[in-house]
């Protein structure tokens, strides 16, 4: 009898992994991910061209970080390099010819002024990124800042 009810009970619940796996559908929606239903895997998209410049870029709304007019590919960046840092930081800006950082990132959180970059502002790509040549996800109408025009 308890192998019976075992085998009855396994027979049930891989039914139900079956029948459950066949009824996984997105409904017809379709999203950013395309009309690919949610139990499939789409095959992941090439990367992007960056777009490399010589001059920053404008900015599109006041206090936006920077962005990155270069290729940042295989730049370390972590507790103990920061490749940013070895062309941006004060010391060393004025002989690669990149832009200095932000005064603002050598304060700490209370406003003291400190010897070197914030911790907090370390990890430069939590705020700056590159930009690349894709196409928009969804249609805007965004418009720069009237002021920064």
């Amino acid at each position: 009898m308890r192998v019976l009810l075992s085998g009855l009970l396994s027979s049930l619940l891989l039914c139900g992994v079956v029948v459950a796996n066949d009824y996984v559908s997105n409904g017809g929606v379709t999203s950013l991910r395309g009309d690919t239903e949610l139990n499939t895997q789409n095959s992941a998209a090439g990367l992007k061209s960056v777009v490399e410049q010589d001059k920053p870029y404008d900015a599109d709304y006041v206090f936006q970080p920077p962005l990155i007019p270069h290729q940042i590919r295989h730049y370390e960046m972590s507790l103990n390099a920061n490749k940013c840092l070895s062309c941006h930081s004060w010391k060393n800006a004025r002989e690669s010819g990149a832009t200095k950082i932000s005064v603002t990132h050598y304060e700490a959180r209370d406003g003291q002024v400190l010897a070197d970059v914030s911790p907090r502002r370390y990890f430069c790509l939590q705020c700056h990124v590159p930009q690349n040549e894709a196409a928009p996800l969804i249609e805007n109408e965004y418009e720069r800042v009237e002021s920064l025009r």
